[in-house]
């Protein structure tokens, strides 16, 4: 027998090793900081305002070391990479344990982003892209929705930690829990290329054969980055991202608030599972949707039954019930950060010059959680309350919609003037 023909092909084995590290290091790290804010402010009497800022400073760091990072990652071992990626992330997340000041989550912070750049955000892409060539929207859905099946799995449990044994607790069991994990699963099953396996991407044959008839039907059209970063479309669609990414951010703040109108922390715990279960869904859920619809209508969907839950959630987040199905709903929607940014770059845009306009376009991403993360957290500290954050939130919503709205308004000024070819 030989095996030349197997079943299952080893680019299946990287996508389940990359669904473990990104779902662990989004659903167990970066998604679970919430949790711990009011426990934290409690005990070491630090302002809700003072504590979410490393939000803001990791924001700072993740911008800064994304370009540096792709280059290290083409440089050098790529399980060297992400075994040194998980313990600054996991490892600086276990540090937060043994902190008795404000300054111990500023300072480890920055280690904690260097590390996730590698490990939840740059590997997944990177990977995804060298290992398959078929299939690739597909393995990528089921990456992103990794983050929410695990958050739904290890967000209650660190509730119920916290409740139990402490904060201090549960940020060392975490880290050390998905440092674990991951560590064995990179050297088990990450390679960086199937050339490593004596292997070809899945689906090459198919694209080798199809190269020719699909030349003609992929040539780049669009707008020229020179034109689109001066148009209404792009002023627009920044507006957009910074507002969807503010309206995202109000994630870390679920269990606080919960805690502020009379919940316990098991409880918070619980409802961030569900937003998780609901970001599962909705990642699942927004490519398909977009597809069907346009990326327009599916923004402005979105935006609208976002409106859903900052309504409960405004009146009746008292019943346990219907806290629980308002923040399920919002984890669903904010799952469309994922997949409207880059289709409505495309749709307004086309693909002549997309990285570029799209790399701009993101500065609004890495403002928004430089600002609003912190910003919410000195409103809370200020007024005592959440409420008029969610009113905040749900005004950004409806302005979302008049921003999608004026950028195809400002795409079909591009087409009449010629520009969009």
């Amino acid at each position: 027998m030989t095996q030349h023909k197997r079943k299952i092909h080893y680019a299946w084995w990287v996508l389940l090793g990359v669904a473990l590290i990104v779902g662990l290091a989004k659903g167990g790290i970066m998604t679970a900081g919430g949790l711990f804010l009011t426990p934290v402010t409690q005990d070491l009497g630090i302002g809700m305002g003072s504590l979410s800022l490393y939000f803001s400073i990791s924001s700072i760091v993740t911008m800064l070391f994304l370009p540096i990072a792709g280059k290290l990652m083409s440089k050098y071992n790529i399980r060297l990479v992400l075994i040194i990626g998980i313990i600054l992330q996991a490892g600086s997340f276990a540090m937060f344990g043994l902190m008795n000041s404000v300054w111990g989550w500023y300072l480890f912070c920055i280690p904690m982003s260097i590390g996730s750049v590698f490990v939840a955000q740059m590997a997944g892409p990177v990977l995804i892209n060298n290992w398959f060539k078929k299939h690739n929207g597909l393995a990528m859905g089921i990456m992103v929705a990794s983050g929410g099946l695990f958050g739904a799995i290890l967000q209650p449990m660190a509730g119920n930690l916290i409740a139990s044994h402490g904060w201090r607790y549960t940020y060392i069991f975490l880290g050390v829990l998905v440092m674990a994990i991951v560590i064995p699963t990179v050297l088990l099953t990450i390679r960086m290329a199937p050339q490593q396996k004596g292997l070809q991407p899945l689906g090459i044959e198919e694209v080798r054969d199809n190269d020719k008839k699909d030349v003609r039907q992929v040539e780049a059209k669009g707008v020229k980055s020179s034109v689109a970063l001066k148009s209404s479309a792009f002023y627009s669609l920044l507006i957009f991202f910074f507002f969807v990414t503010s309206i995202g951010s109000f994630g870390q703040f679920v269990a606080p608030f919960a805690m502020n109108i009379g919940y316990n922390i098991s409880f918070a715990g619980s409802a961030m599972g569900g937003w998780q279960i609901g970001t599962l869904v909705g990642a699942l859920t927004f490519g398909i949707l977009s597809d069907k619809i346009g990326a327009k209508s599916t923004a402005i969907f979105a935006m609208i039954v976002g409106l859903v839950p900052v309504i409960m959630l405004i009146t009746v987040a008292n019943k346990p019930a219907m806290f629980n199905i308002a923040i399920a709903i919002f984890g669903f929607i904010v799952a469309s950060m994922g997949t409207l940014g880059p289709l409505l770059t495309t749709a307004l845009f086309g693909n002549k010059e997309y990285s570029q306009i799209y790399s701009t376009a993101v500065i609004g991403l890495a403002i928004a959680g430089m600002v609003a993360l912190p910003a919410y957290g000195y409103i809370a500290q200020i007024t005592g309350s959440y409420t008029s954050i969610l009113y905040a939130v749900g005004l950004m919503m409806i302005i979302n919609v008049i921003a999608v709205l004026f950028a195809f308004k400002g795409k079909k000024k591009l087409e009449a003037a010629g520009l969009w070819d």
